[in-house]
């Protein structure tokens, strides 16, 4: 398998260290990042509800960027 660098936040990178941590419960094994991103491919976006926690100024200023785009 080839493999690539990306640069990411390190608040996305806590994300998904969270999110293979959650998914490693669920599944009673280990999960990598890798794995837990082809996940996110595949799921459907209600799949994500509740597990991004977000202050309500951060939520604005999403909203804002959002309509701005």
């Amino acid at each position: 398998m080839d493999t690539k660098t990306i640069k990411i936040s390190e608040e996305t990178y806590r994300w998904l260290i969270q999110l293979s941590g959650e998914m490693q419960k669920d599944l009673g094994r280990p999960v990598s990042i890798d794995r837990a991103l082809r996940k996110l491919r595949s799921g459907k976006v209600s799949d994500l509800a509740g597990s991004w926690e977000m202050s309500d100024e951060e939520v604005h200023k999403m909203f804002k960027k959002l309509s701005e785009g």
